[in-house]
């Protein structure tokens, strides 16, 4: 059985996907992994890049850009990982969900293992997140968008009290970025699941088509009675939005993403003027294109 089974969903972004499974491959430790890439129809080569210089990766080639939660779940579900009570046996004990924009040191992978071995409660995991100036990415470690989270950040309460744990916990900005914490969410780029908390979650929800999906799944998660933790004594280099800054629809996307989000998880407990008041600045954010998914939406738990 493979301690690790890694999913990288890809679009267009080849030379760093490269440069990424060069990092994976690289790992030490004393652990067994396999990697599973899905290309999302890219057109820059990649699909053939990994079978020319990673012929041990499996590679799925999908015909059109089906999303990331979809593009993962493919990835899951050729590793064993086929949704709430209905697993492999041979599933490896962890699924890791890894962006193409990442880069590990030569431990990681070994170091996050043992970590998540050390502790059974914790059903996910991520390491600190560092940018290529060297910040840290904040949303390695996230609170979730909770309609008081949300208002928060957006009105600039977040940005004026960082270190108030109230005003600062959509980003946990009240927290050191070197302590190790309990988090609501760490990030999609690098989120390692523990296979029995698969088994009681399920897997990705595909009504998101990029953003809100690593949320959702660690909600679903803590439903299941586990924790996340954010693990800074990992660190892995993330070049961020290196895909989506080439997709028109990713604006769009993030906003539709914390729509279906709030409707999923919050809207039942929402009361009535403040969820025209969710609506309106989700529209106001959004933009006109955003009407539709309010009017018919995508998701409707």
């Amino acid at each position: 059985m493979q301690d690790i089974g890694i999913v990288i969903v890809n679009w267009n972004t080849r030379d760093l996907l490269e440069r990424c499974l060069r990092t994976v491959c690289d790992s030490e430790g004393d652990f067994r992994f396999c990697v599973v890439v899905v290309d999302n129809a890219s057109t820059d080569g990649s699909a053939a890049m990994v079978r020319r210089l990673f012929p041990d990766v499996e590679l799925i080639a999908n015909a059109e850009n089906v999303g990331y939660p979809s593009g993962n779940n493919i990835g899951l579900r050729a590793l064993g990982f086929r949704g709430a009570r209905d697993l492999d046996p041979s599933a490896p004990r962890y699924a890791l969900l890894l962006n193409p924009d990442t880069e590990l040191p030569p431990s990681a992978l070994w170091q996050m293992t043992q970590f998540m071995d050390s502790r059974p409660d914790i059903g996910a995991a991520g390491p600190k997140l560092v940018l290529t100036d060297g910040s840290l990415d904040k949303a390695c470690r996230r609170g979730f968008p909770t309609p008081m989270v949300s208002f928060y950040h957006y009105s600039g309460l977040a940005k004026r009290f960082p270190r108030n744990r109230r005003f600062g916990r959509y980003n946990m900005t009240f927290a050191d970025e070197d302590q190790e914490l309990e988090v609501d969410s760490v990030v999609g780029a690098y989120m390692q699941v523990r296979k029995a908390a698969i088994e009681r979650a399920g897997l990705l929800d595909e009504s998101f088509f990029m953003y809100g999906e690593d949320l959702d799944w660690a909600f679903r998660l803590k439903q299941a009675g586990y924790k996340v933790w954010y693990h800074p004594a990992v660190t892995v280099r993330h070049v961020k939005r290196a895909a989506s800054s080439k997709s028109r629809r990713a604006q769009f996307e993030f906003w539709r993403a914390m729509l279906i989000f709030y409707r999923k998880h919050f809207r039942r407990s929402t009361i009535y003027p403040v969820h025209l008041m969710i609506l309106t600045a989700l529209l106001f954010k959004g933009g006109p294109a955003l009407w539709q998914e309010i009017r018919n939406p995508s998701h409707t738990a």
